[in-house]
């Protein structure tokens, strides 16, 4: 079976406001199998936000066990990410899930994956997928002309994102809290 790209992710916090965005895309080989997907979610009473990159159907068992995490948590964000990303790595059955993670709430952003990666960013700006790097410096480069709001600058970077990767689309669906 040919290979499934699709996807860039991508979420800001300016200050204490924040916007986690993504593209409709999936592709299947050289072919465009869907172009409205929906690949973001909030959690926690839309305080924390998050993104997926990778196969749909393991993105939704992930994001149902860090759901049970949050919420064990008490809402605390580090240490839902840091749990989730042990039990993926430990369990059998969750080791072998094909996606990417990005998750993020006013004060923090975390990159998961399935080998126990936690990256936080050095700056405000987190994405994943294959657009990522179109996205990230776009980003970077509204954010440092002085855009102040989150939302527009995700919304942007994702149209410049699917200008330049054919595995991203504008059809974006844009959260935030």
């Amino acid at each position: 079976m040919a290979t499934i790209r699709s996807t860039t992710i991508l979420g800001v916090r300016i200050k204490n406001k924040i916007a986690l965005g993504g593209d409709g895309q999936v592709t299947m080989g050289d072919m465009k199998m869907k172009s409205k997907a929906v690949k973001v979610r909030s959690f926690y009473g839309g305080k924390v936000l998050s993104g997926f990159a990778g196969a749909a159907a393991d993105a939704m068992a992930l994001f149902e066990k860090f759901e049970v995490k949050l919420n064990d948590s008490n809402g605390n964000l580090q240490r839902a990410v840091v749990d989730m990303a042990k039990e993926w790595r430990m369990d059998k059955m969750l080791k072998d899930l094909d996606a990417l993670l990005a998750i993020m709430d006013s004060k923090s952003s975390y990159l998961l994956s399935g080998s126990g990666d936690v990256i936080e960013p050095d700056d405000q700006v987190i994405s994943i997928g294959s657009g990522s790097g179109f996205a990230v410096s776009a980003a970077r480069a509204f954010i440092k002309a002085g855009e102040k709001n989150p939302t527009a600058v995700v919304k942007q970077s994702l149209k410049i994102a699917a200008d330049l990767c054919i595995y991203t689309n504008d059809n974006i669906t844009i959260i935030e809290p």
